[in-house]
């Protein structure tokens, strides 16, 4: 989960061309409407500069690609509908970020609200069925794992985490960002660090048996 302020991990193959339909579909839907406020190209460019960054927020508040996507997909047809409001690059980003985490809570909300999500709770930090072992299929097992732990935080701990580490903002940043006093955002950065910490000793004591 390396920092990558200028985004995230570039998709390829599928994604994009998911999201570039996905683009052309929103521009389609906001011009019916009358609110066009960029072009389709403008408009794509915009989805190809920034998905990555979307998406990987999204993913690892929710933990699941379709749910994920989705957020991502609401976004950027909220972008759109409101781009004539966006004054630069900085305040783009911001705007994506900040809308990002609201919608991906607005879904973690939802989620805890179905039937079934009691019987989706996870009651273990990870699952017992990827099994740990040295070499490059070892190291892999153990990233699923990392990610599992960080997914096994509360949301409100998970959502400082992904920004902080994934995102490189500082606490000044996440708090102007979530709407929240600084020292709400320390806390739960150091009560978050205090979970994995324990939680990753373990994970790394079965690596180093294996």
């Amino acid at each position: 989960m390396g920092g990558r302020r200028g985004g995230a991990q570039v998709f390829v193959g599928w994604r994009e061309i998911l999201y570039a339909v996905k683009a052309a579909r929103a521009y389609r839907r906001v011009q019916a409407a009358d609110r066009m406020q960029a072009g389709p190209e403008e408009f794509r460019a915009i989805v190809v500069a920034h998905q990555s960054m979307v998406y990987s927020i999204a993913l690892r508040m929710l933990g699941e690609p379709p749910a994920a996507e989705e957020v991502a997909q609401d976004v950027f047809l909220e972008l759109y509908r409101g781009l004539g409001g966006i004054g630069s690059t900085e305040h783009l980003v911001h705007w994506l970020r900040r809308v990002t985490v609201h919608r991906a809570a607005d879904a973690l909300r939802r989620r805890r609200l179905r039937p079934e999500a009691v019987a989706e709770t996870r009651t273990e930090p990870w699952s017992e069925e990827i099994p740990l072992r040295a070499g490059p299929g070892g190291r892999e097992a153990m990233g699923c794992r990392i990610e599992q732990l960080l997914q096994s935080l509360p949301a409100g701990m998970r959502t400082a985490v992904v920004l902080r580490y994934q995102e490189e903002l500082t606490p000044g940043e996440i708090a102007t960002l979530l709407g929240q006093p600084v020292a709400t955002v320390k806390t739960n950065l150091q009560r978050a660090l205090v979970l994995l910490r324990r939680k990753a000793e373990t994970l790394l004591k079965e690596y180093v048996r294996a």
